[in-house]
C-alpha cells in the first residue's frame, strides 16, 4: 500500500506541473494588457478604442488596440452582457469591430480546461484497479476472490522428517503422497484416493505441520487458508471465495488445499436463533458442492484441521467429502522424545541433557508445548550468558510453563508466608499418604503466576483414564490445604486461598455422580441438563432430564462424597501433624523443596538443602491427562498442580 500511495502522489505532482505549463501559454499574445470591463466601457464611450475583436467564447473575450496604440484585453461578464448593444455602441464611435467565426479549435485551451479532470479520472481508475489486483487479492474491490496463499512446489521446505510424535498419522497420510506422486498406481486397480482428510486433535499437536509435510514430500502446490478468511460482512462473499479457490486449484492440479480451523465455517447448519440461511451457511453449502458435486475435482486433495469435530456439519464428514479422519493426539513418551530431538537441533545442547528424561517428565505436553519448553530453556541460558543449554535451564523452563513465572518481587508478610507454607504442606502430605495418587514432585511458596504457592505432582507414566480410588484420593489432596489451615490456625482464621481447590473438588465430585456413574446410590446413569450451545446448531429449547427429587438426591450424594474426602484428609493430617510442622518449616527455610526432601520429611528426618540438578538425575513434573470425557476434541484437563490463590 505504501508503493501505491507513492505512485499516486507522483501522478498528482505531474498533473500540477502540466497544468502550470499549459496555463503559461497565453493564446492572446503576451503583449496585451488586461483591462477591466468597466474601463473598457468608458473607453468606448470616450472614443478611445480603435479596434475590437470579439471571441465566440462564453464569457466573451474582447481584445484590440486603443487609439494611443496600446493593446488591450478584457473579459465580458456572463450576466448582463449583450453583444449586440456593445457592437452598436462601438460602431457609433467608428470602432473597427471583428468577431471570431467560432469554428476554430484550440488544442491548448482544451488541454488547459480538461486536463485536470482527465488526470483525476485516470488516477482514480488506476488506483481502483491496483486495489482490485494488488496485495494478493486483499483489496477493497476483491472481496469475492480467494485469500488462499499459494506455495509452489519448491517453496514448501517441510517434510516428514520434521514431524515427530505422530507416527500413526504419518502412515495414514502417506498414501496421499504416493497418490500425488504416482496416481496411476491406484487408478489401475480402480482405487480412488480420499478426496478429503480431516485432521482432528488438541491444539498444538502438529496438524498444520503435518499438512505442510504432505505437500513438501509430494512436491505439489499447496494452498493454505483459514476458515475465518471465507466469511465477510458482504452477502455471498464466502461462497464466491470458495469457488475462486477451487478454480485456482484446478489450474494447479494435482495440488493440496489446506483449510485450518474449518469449524469456523463448517458448523452445523441451522445454527442461530433465527434459523435462517445466513452467510456462513452459504459458504458451507458451496464448499460441500465443490468437494463432491457435479463437477469433478480430480487431483485436488482437501486437508482440514480442527479441534472441535463435534460441531461440524454431518454432510461435511460423510464419505466423498472428508473420507478419512486422522487423529493427531498428544504424543506418548517416545513421541515426546522424538519431538524434543527435532527442536533441539536448532539450539546448542550440553552433554548432560537427556531428551528421554525430559520426555518422561512431560506427559500431557503437546508438540507446541515442547517447542516452547526448548525455547524458554534457550532464553534462560542466554540470560546467564551460557554457551549451551543445560539440564538446569530445561528444569527452570518446565517449572515456568507448569507453575508460572516466579514473582519474587511480590512482598508477602511473615504471617502470609507461614499460612501459605502450611497450606501447601497439607496438599503434599495428603497426596503422599492416599493410595493411587501421583507422587509429589515439588512444593514451593514462591508466588508463581496468580498463585501464592504451588504443589506439583508427578504421574509415573501416561494415563488415559482414572478409577474411583484415584479420584477420591485426588479429592482428599485438594482439601489438604484447607484442612491444614483449619488445624493450625483455627476455623476463624481459614482464608480464601482454597477457593480454586474447592471449586475443582466440587466439579469432580459432581462429575462422579452425573457423568461417570461412580456413585452407588444413583448408579451408572447420566444425569444433568442439556448443555449444547444454540449457536452450534442445537435446539433452542433446553429440556431438563432430571426431576426435582433426583436433583436433590444428586446434591446430597455430592455433599456426602466431599464430606467424606474432607474428613479423611483431616484425619491424615491430624495423625501426621509433626510432619506438617516439619514440612512447613522446610518451606519457610528453603521456599522450594523437591521430592528427596519430601521423602526425608515423610520418613521423619530433617530435610537437607535442595539437590543440585546438574549432579543428580532430576525428578520430573507433568500435566496428567484429563478424566474420561464424553465430548470429543475437548481441551486437555487442568495441570497437576494445587495452589493457594
Amino acid at each position: 500500500m505504501n508503493e501505491t500511495w507513492k505512485t499516486l502522489l507522483l501522478w498528482l505532482v505531474i498533473a500540477v506541473v502540466l497544468i502550470t505549463v499549459f496555463q503559461s501559454f497565453n493564446p492572446h499574445g503576451g503583449a496585451s494588457s488586461d483591462l477591466p470591463y468597466s474601463s473598457f466601457v468608458q473607453s468606448v464611450d470616450s472614443g478611445n478604442v480603435a479596434t475590437a475583436n470579439i471571441s465566440a467564447e462564453n464569457p466573451a473575450t474582447i481584445s484590440g488596440k486603443l487609439k494611443d496604440g496600446s493593446n488591450y484585453r478584457t473579459v465580458a461578464p456572463v450576466l448582463g452582457f449583450s453583444t449586440n448593444s456593445v457592437v452598436k455602441q462601438m460602431q457609433d464611435k467608428n470602432v473597427t469591430v471583428t468577431q471570431d467565426s467560432g469554428t476554430g479549435f484550440s488544442l491548448i485551451g482544451l488541454l488547459v480546461n480538461w486536463l485536470p479532470v482527465i488526470l483525476i479520472v485516470g488516477v482514480f481508475i488506476w488506483f481502483m484497479r491496483q486495489m482490485q489486483q494488488g496485495g494478493g487479492g486483499r483489496g477493497a474491490m476483491s472481496f469475492g476472490r480467494s485469500r488462499a496463499k499459494l506455495q509452489g512446489e519448491d517453496q514448501v521446505k517441510v517434510n516428514f522428517s520434521d514431524v515427530a510424535g505422530c507416527d500413526e498419522a504419518k502412515e495414514e497420510v502417506g498414501e496421499l503422497v504416493e497418490f500425488l506422486r504416482d496416481p496411476g498406481k491406484f487408478q489401475r486397480l480402480g482405487g480412488k484416493i480420499p478426496r478429503g482428510v480431516l485432521m482432528v486433535g488438541p491444539p498444538g499437536t502438529g496438524k498444520t505441520l503435518l499438512a505442510k509435510a504432505i505437500a513438501g514430500e509430494a512436491k505439489v502446490p499447496f494452498f493454505s487458508i483459514s476458515g475465518s478468511d471465507f466469511v465477510e460482512m458482504f452477502v455471498g462473499v464466502g461462497a464466491s471465495r470458495v469457488r475462486d479457490m477451487f478454480d485456482q486449484a484446478k489450474k494447479h492440479a494435482p495440488c493440496i488445499i489446506f483449510i485450518d480451523e474449518i469449524d469456523a465455517v463448517g458448523r452445523h447448519r441451522g445454527a442461530g436463533l433465527g434459523g435462517g440461511h445466513d452467510e456462513r451457511e452459504q459458504t458451507l453449502n458451496q464448499l460441500l458442492v465443490e468437494m463432491d458435486g457435479f463437477e469433478g475435482t480430480e487431483g485436488i486433495i482437501v486437508i482440514a484441521a480442527t479441534n472441535r469435530p463435534d460441531v461440524l456439519d454431518p454432510a461435511l464428514l460423510r464419505p466423498g467429502r472428508f473420507d478419512r479422519q486422522v487423529v493427531v493426539g498428544l504424543p506418548d513418551v517416545k513421541g515426546r522424545e522424538q519431538i524434543l530431538k527435532v527442536h533441539m537441533r536448532k539450539v546448542p545442547i550440553a552433554s548432560d541433557v537427556d531428551p528421554m528424561v525430559i520426555a518422561r517428565g512431560t506427559p500431557g505436553f503437546s508438540g507446541a508445548d515442547l517447542a516452547n519448553l526448548v525455547n524458554e530453556a534457550a532464553l534462560f541460558a542466554a540470560r546467564e550468558n551460557a554457551r549451551e543449554v543445560r539440564m538446569t535451564h530445561l528444569d527452570k523452563a518446565r517449572d515456568k510453563i507448569l507453575m508460572g513465572t516466579e514473582r519474587r518481587s511480590m512482598a508477602m508478610s511473615e504471617d502470609e508466608k507461614k499460612l501459605t507454607a502450611y497450606h501447601e504442606a497439607g496438599h503434599a502430605i495428603v497426596g503422599r499418604l492416599v493410595p493411587e495418587h501421583d507422587p509429589v514432585y515439588k512444593v514451593t511458596i514462591i508466588p508463581r503466576g496468580r498463585a501464592l504457592g504451588v504443589t506439583m505432582y508427578l504421574p509415573e507414566g501416561d494415563k488415559y483414564s482414572m478409577n474411583k480410588t484415584a479420584i477420591e484420593s485426588q479429592l482428599c489432596s485438594l482439601y489438604g490445604g484447607r484442612v491444614a489451615e483449619e488445624l493450625i490456625f483455627g476455623t476463624d482464621k481459614v482464608t480464601t486461598g482454597a477457593s480454586n481447590d474447592i471449586e475443582r473438588a466440587t466439579k469432580m465430585a459432581r462429575n462422579m455422580v452425573t457423568k461417570w456413574g461412580l456413585s452407588n446410590e444413583l448408579g451408572p446413569v447420566t444425569y444433568g441438563e442439556e448443555e449444547d450451545e444454540v449457536f452450534l446448531g442445537r435446539s433452542v429449547t433446553q429440556h431438563k432430564n432430571v426431576s426435582n427429587e433426583t436433583a436433590r438426591k444428586i446434591d446430597e450424594v455430592v455433599r456426602e462424597i466431599l464430606d467424606r474426602a474432607y474428613g479423611r484428609s483431616k484425619q491424615l493430617l491430624t495423625e501426621n501433624i509433626d510432619k506438617l510442622h516439619m514440612m512447613s518449616d522446610a518451606l519457610l527455610q528453603y521456599e522450594t523443596i523437591d521430592a528427596r526432601q519430601i521423602d526425608d520429611i515423610m520418613a521423619g528426618r530433617i530435610p537437607g538443602p535442595p539437590a543440585d540438578w546438574s549432579k543428580t538425575t532430576p525428578p520430573s513434573s507433568s500435566v496428567p491427562p484429563p478424566p474420561p470425557r464424553s465430548d470429543a476434541g475437548a481441551k486437555v484437563g487442568d495441570p497437576a498442580t494445587q495452589s493457594r490463590i
